[in-house]
């Protein structure tokens, strides 16, 4: 539980710090490695539309869409689109 939580802490750190685009590697692996602790598959990640602050739309090219955010209490949720 501790891990989860201070993985959780550092990705939320991760995503509010960065701009995503698809071709900006450590912004992709940053958001397959959070799909990934989600339990979520994502082998490649191909495209990264930024939505705001810690808002992402992410595009798998297995064809995975994911809505990846920080919520209000300051949890990264990663929801299948």
């Amino acid at each position: 539980m501790i891990l989860r939580t201070v993985l959780a802490l550092a990705l939320t750190g991760l995503l509010a710090g960065f701009p995503a685009r698809a071709e900006d590697p450590s912004a992709t692996i940053d958001l397959k490695a959070t799909i990934a602790l989600h339990g979520m598959p994502c082998d490649q990640v191909t495209d990264v539309k930024r939505n705001g602050d810690s808002d992402y739309l992410v595009s798998c090219k297995d064809g995975n869409r994911y809505h990846v955010f920080v919520n209000a209490e300051g949890r990264v949720i990663v929801e299948r689109k």
